[in-house]
Formats: C-alpha cells, structure tokens, sequence
C-alpha cells in the first residue's frame, strides 16, 4: 500500500494496488476458507430446506456515528433482512466504492467493524468486490451488502405474514427512534443535551432463540426507513384485518424523545436499526416476551397492540389521551441517507 494514507485510483484496478489492498486488509479481517480461495463465485453449501437471499446498499452520512459506523451498519441491516425472514444468516457479500483520496485509516476502522461484527453473529464474509470513483464521483464511501441464510418450511410465511389473524399480539424488542436521532445529531454536529446512541444491533440471535424455543410466530420485520408506522401501515395494507397500538406502550428514551420534539420529528417515523416488530399467536406471547427480556436485544420489551377485526387496511393508534390516529406510510423522506 502507498504511504500516504489514501485510497487511489490504481487501488481499483485491478493490478498490484487492488491486490494489495485485498489480500492486506479484507482478507486479512474477513479472511475464511471460503473467501480465501479467491474464485470469482464463492461456493457455499446449502444444507437447509429453503435459500433466503437479500440485497443491501448503504449510503449513511455520517459515516461514524455514535453507536455504530457505516460498515457495521451494512451487516446488520443484511443479517437483520434474513432474520426477520425466519432465516439462519451464515454467508454476506460486500462491494465496496471508494472515492479517491478516502483516509486508509478510516477505511481500516470499518472493515474491523464489518468483521467484528459478522463474528458476533455467527455470518462469513465470503466474497466482495472494490471500485475507486474520482474525487467528487462519490461521497466518501458507499458499501453493498448481500446476504444468505438457510430458512425452514416452518418459518417460509413469516416475512409476508401469512398466517395473521385478528388477537394476535404485536411485540417490539424495545425503544424506538434511536438510530435517526443519533445520526441526525452527528451528522449536523449538534451540541444538545443528553446521550442518544444507535440502537445498530445484529438481530440474528434473539430471532433464533425466539423461533427455536416457540412457534406461533406469524410476522416480523425490522423497523429500519420510515420507522415503526411504516412497517404497521404495511402490514395490514389490503388485508382483512386492522391493527390497534397504544401510545403508551411504545417505549421512547427520554432524551431521544426530546430531540425528536425539539427538531419537529415524530417518533414514529424515525430510522431503527436494532428493532424487530413481531405479531405473535396470543397464547405464545408470553413465551417469546420472557426469551426477549433475557436477551441483551430485548431487555426492553413490550407488547405495543394487536390485531383486530375492525377498521381493516388501517393501523390505528390509541392516544394517552384517550383518542385515536390513524398512522399511515411515510410521505416523502424525513431524514435521507439515514442508512
């Protein structure tokens, strides 16, 4: 590698600087025996019943933020698509476009973060790809993740929620809006009060915990762009059922809740990065609340509504009050490049 700490153009190609960059730094922390064998396709077995496959691009400006960095992002938000699918994540692709002149050293930080973190939830780095862009063509670095994951028949319904029906309990694994916040504040280098973190958190163990110990799992999805209200207005959307959530069972951090305030964000809306809502047969509910708490991505549980016969296509919420609002999908984009 060149001495002066930055990537070049020539790190993209495909000569002496691309090989370099590859066998000294991504082999070097993502390096298995698949990915060392350094073959165009990685070959992977597939011993499970069904395949889950899914895509990613990450573009989060700032690129460090607390909580988490852009690299340990991106295997989240892949591990997190194939767990909230019912799937056992094991394999991840990351392409990587680099501007000129993008700092080794940061670039460094984040591939130990991506692998890091892949370690921690038990998924191989197995293939990837490097492309350097001009100065100007990109901003700063942009990360495209794949993933793979073994799914069982048992579970094949649960990312389309199939089998949703009416008492069903709605479950989220704790506080929401941290991540939007988080990035927001460092992203705009604000000097405000109190300490608000990203909830960016790889799902894969508290999900597979939860589908081994119990069924009656019928739905989950990860609360990422548009937030909570989304992933509810999608759920019952065109479907013969309604849903009914309580204010006051959503849980906010004070600080988070806040800013929100202060900056004219609604909660509901924002980003997440570490939170799975799952609607659950009532009579398994108590089980998966009780795996949830002794995880350390679910300490803070809480049954947010249910499913209902009336008003269907439409999430409604309870207010503290004592009144009702109808939460529909984002309109537009809060919070770009979120990430």
């Amino acid at each position: 590698m060149t001495g002066d700490n930055q990537i070049l153009l020539d790190h993209g190609s495909g000569g002496r600087l691309s090989r370099e960059l590859t066998v000294n730094l991504f082999f070097k922390h993502f390096g298995n025996n698949i990915l060392s064998a350094a073959t165009d396709s990685a070959v992977v077995p597939t011993p499970g019943e069904h395949l889950a496959f899914t895509t990613d691009s990450f573009v989060v400006d700032p690129l460090f933020f607390p909580g988490g960095d852009i690299g340990k992002l991106a295997v989240c938000g892949t591990v997190n698509d194939l767990a909230v699918s019912g799937a056992t994540p094991l394999y991840l692709s990351a392409g990587f476009i680099i501007e000129e002149g993008f700092l080794l050293d940061d670039l460094k930080k984040i591939v130990r973060s991506m692998a890091d973190t892949a370690r921690s939830c038990g998924v191989k780095i197995v293939t990837g790809d490097t492309k350097v862009v001009n100065r100007g063509h990109c901003d700063k670095l942009f990360i495209n993740t794949s993933g793979v994951g073994l799914l069982k028949s048992s579970h094949k319904n649960i990312g389309s929620g199939k089998g949703i029906k009416p008492g069903d309990k709605i479950i989220i694994n704790g506080g929401i809006a941290s991540h939007g916040m988080a990035v927001m504040i460092a992203r705009n280098e604000l000097n405000v009060g109190g300490n608000v973190i990203s909830d960016c958190a790889p799902l894969s163990g508290l999900t597979g915990q939860i589908l081994k110990a119990t069924s009656g799992i019928k739905f989950m999805r990860d609360a990422t762009r548009g937030g909570l209200a989304t992933v509810l207005s999608e759920l019952c959307e065109n479907r013969k059922f309604g849903i009914e959530v309580a204010e006051e069972a959503i849980k906010i951090d004070d600080n988070v809740r806040g800013i929100c305030e202060f900056f004219g964000f609604d909660p509901l809306y924002v980003a997440n990065e570490g939170k799975v809502v799952m609607v659950v047969a009532p009579e398994k509910a108590g089980s998966v609340i009780n795996i949830m708490k002794s995880h350390k991505y679910g300490h803070d549980v809480s049954v947010i509504g249910e499913v209902v016969e009336k008003h269907p296509g439409k999430t409604i919420l309870k207010t503290k009050i004592g009144g009702s609002r109808m939460i529909d999908m984002l309109a537009g984009s809060q919070l770009p490049r979120i990430c």
